[in-house]
């Protein structure tokens, strides 16, 4: 089993900035892909940004040019800095790891990011 916990959202005014960590413990596969999905109040959960275990990021369309992801493979924690934000990034935003040798995925509680305008 693998446990996620989401900090660093939070209030911000629209064009400002935030950093999401999310930190996994427990049964953790070397070869996992971690990131981030969020929901909008009455919307579906989207694909925001995922990391491979060597690194390599893929982003949706929408965040492409004002978030980076990372990770820390040593602290198995995954990294969402978030700049320019707007009120469409308003959102609870949810972290995923996903185990590739078996498709397992596994989820956050989420964390409220909530832009103002």
């Amino acid at each position: 089993q693998v446990q996620l916990v989401e900090s660093g959202g939070g209030l911000v005014q629209a064009g400002g900035s935030l950093r999401l960590s999310c930190a996994a413990s427990g049964s953790i596969f070397s070869r996992n892909a971690m990131g981030w999905f969020r929901q909008a109040p009455g919307k579906q959960r989207d694909f925001v940004a995922m990391i491979a275990s060597d690194g390599t990021p893929n982003y949706a369309d929408s965040v492409k040019g004002r978030f980076a992801i990372s990770r820390d493979n040593a602290k198995n924690t995954v990294y969402l800095q978030m700049n320019s934000l707007t009120s469409e990034d308003t959102a609870v935003y949810y972290c995923t790891l996903v185990t590739l040798v078996n498709g397992i995925q596994y989820w956050g509680q989420g964390t409220q990011v909530t832009v103002s305008s």
